[in-house]
């Protein structure tokens, strides 16, 4: 499609990832696209410059594993041809496994880039209606103005009445975020993220750390690691917990994303949470002792000149002259100058699976689409996927064809259906992880348009099918391989043998059995970067693994029936 008389122009609000993605996929298909960014006419209290797609938390895409889920779900963008995945490899810097990027060089790529195509115009200034055609995907740094016109816009074409009638709709809080009324599930909702804190190179003691990636990966040595005895570390908790923070009223409203605590709430949830989780020394022997220290501070360079470093799982809400006594405690930062200090934000996002239709479109709109965080997607590779979805998709509402949207066999789909499956009245957001994945032989087996998968979606797609679909967005047909997942643990293998073989237990509990011991075996990975073994999970690992799946809104009989799998094994 190239006259671009044939296809109404449409707009994007927000030319963060997900917009620009958007942008991009749009204007690739022959739709001309205004791209609404209130930057700087508008400023936010995370951004830094005007550019698109800046970066305001991390640095990092995570993994680019195949075995990991967020480096599946890259391997699915770049065959829908995302724009953002080779901007990030050319700005790349040192981080192991991880796809980490200099900030700076990342979004000046991806806005030379954007900016130039001859189909997308970059108006700026505040958006204050919902457009249609469109794509909203401002993120969670929404203006209030807008985030009041998106709450009364999908109330209006929600999932028909709210959870109790009579319950008001919800209204726009003084920090700038929707805040539901109480007990409403169909509300737009809130959360805190924080940010970690950025020092400089010149200002550490080098003599105090060490480099190296945790188990050599990547160059071996592209982090730097702040070692603590136990006695070290002990005081480095007590001071954490005691220091100053900012507070507000509003703060306990508002729930924190799990995913990116504050390093001293962490600290709160008892003295070994930050030694299983940010400050994990697993793979990272100390070259002085040979042995792995009591617990470690991680640093990853921020730019590619490694003139800036950021501390690795350090968001925090502390107070400034709290960051510089407490993370002053960490040995090599006596004396370490803060070219950025901690701080937190509200984020606002939607209850997706209460209001959004197919392919996260509103309900009584299908030209009409929602992308990014705003969505209830948490992280930026999953950000800018919805992005790319949705560009990719309203260009074909635009040409009369239906949406499509990847089955839950793949990392992507997978996503989608969580936003569109999960519990109203528990959704929280969510970012990648083998836990959403449909397994081989699950229930979406054979499925095809009209049984659960979206609209003109078959139950299997690979990479193939992902690349056809980005170049020719159609209905895909046929059955390919899906994405495999990582290999059982052999305990895990013997387990599910001796289930079957011994206990002769049905068809049905073996395949249950298998899945929420997998979804097991997979956060345990994620939290302890896969140095562990059956005979060491105590019971915070267990509880940990049943907060997730809370938070993921799976039901108490789902919850129980993991828990006796846990316990059998």
């Amino acid at each position: 499609m190239t006259p671009a008389t044939r296809t109404p122009a449409v707009t994007v609000v927000g030319g963060g990832l997900a917009g620009s993605e958007a942008a991009w996929a749009l204007a690739e298909r022959g739709v001309p696209v205004l791209l609404r960014e209130m930057r700087p006419v508008v400023r936010t209290a995370a951004h830094q410059t005007d550019r698109l797609a800046e970066l305001v938390c991390s640095n990092s895409f995570k993994s680019t594993d195949l075995t990991n889920a967020h480096g599946l779900l890259k391997s699915e963008l770049r065959a829908l041809g995302s724009i953002l995945l080779p901007a990030a490899d050319q700005a790349r810097v040192p981080a192991g496994a991880a796809l980490a990027v200099d900030r700076d060089i990342f979004s000046s790529l991806v806005h030379a880039q954007v900016a130039a195509h001859a189909l997308i115009t970059v108006e700026r200034g505040e958006v204050t209606e919902v457009p249609s055609p469109g794509v909203v995907a401002t993120g969670p740094l929404t203006s209030p103005a807008l985030a009041n016109a998106i709450v009364a816009r999908i109330g209006r074409s929600g999932s028909g009445t709210p959870a109790a009638s009579g319950q008001a709709q919800p209204t726009l809080s003084s920090a700038g975020a929707p805040s539901p009324s109480p007990g409403s599930v169909a509300a737009a909702l809130a959360f805190y993220d924080a940010i970690a804190p950025i020092v400089s190179h010149e200002s550490l003691d080098h003599a105090r750390l060490y480099p190296l990636s945790r188990y050599g990966k990547g160059d071996g040595d592209d982090y730097l690691n702040a070692p603590f005895s136990r006695d070290e570390y002990d005081r480095f908790i007590a001071a954490l917990i005691a220091a100053d923070q900012f507070t507000a009223h509003e703060f306990d409203q508002v729930p924190y994303f799990e995913g990116c605590l504050p390093v001293e709430e962490m600290a709160r949830r008892g003295p070994e949470t930050l030694r299983f989780g940010p400050m994990k020394p697993v793979g990272l022997p100390d070259p002085s002792t040979g042995r792995e220290p009591w617990a470690v501070v991680q640093l990853r360079r921020e730019d590619r000149a490694g003139q800036m470093w950021n501390l690795v799982g350090f968001q925090t809400r502390l107070r400034i002259p709290e960051q510089q006594r407490v993370f002053g405690m960490i040995p090599g930062l006596e004396g370490a100058e803060f070219l950025r200090y901690g701080s937190i934000h509200r984020n606002s996002y939607i209850n997706s699976p209460a209001f959004l239709g197919p392919g996260l479109s509103a309900k009584d709109d299908e030209t009409l689409f929602f992308a990014g965080q705003l969505t209830g997607v948490e992280g930026y590779t999953e950000s800018l996927g919805t992005g790319l979805l949705a560009g990719i998709n309203l260009a074909r509402r635009l040409a009369g064809k239906p949406v499509t949207v990847p089955p839950p066999t793949t990392m992507l789909g997978s996503l989608y259906r969580y936003l569109r499956e999960a519990d109203p009245a528990h959704f929280q957001p969510m970012n990648a992880n083998w836990g959403l994945v449909e397994p081989l032989g699950g229930p979406a087996d054979g499925r095809t348009e009209g049984e659960g998968c979206e609209e003109g979606t078959p139950a299997h797609a690979g990479p193939g099918r992902l690349r056809r679909m980005a170049e020719r967005p159609e209905p895909m047909t046929g059955s390919v391989r899906q994405s495999a997942r990582p290999p059982l643990r052999p305990e895990l293998s013997a387990f599910l043998e001796h289930l079957e073989k011994e206990r002769q237990v049905s068809g049905h509990t073996l395949k249950a059995y298998r899945r929420d011991l997998e979804a097991f075996t997979e956060f345990l990975d994620r939290h302890t970067g896969g140095d562990w073994d059956f005979g060491r999970v105590d019971r915070l690992g267990i509880r940990g693994f049943l907060g997730e799946m809370q938070r993921r809104g799976l039901s108490k009989r789902s919850m129980a029936r993991a828990l006796s799998a846990v316990r059998s094994l």
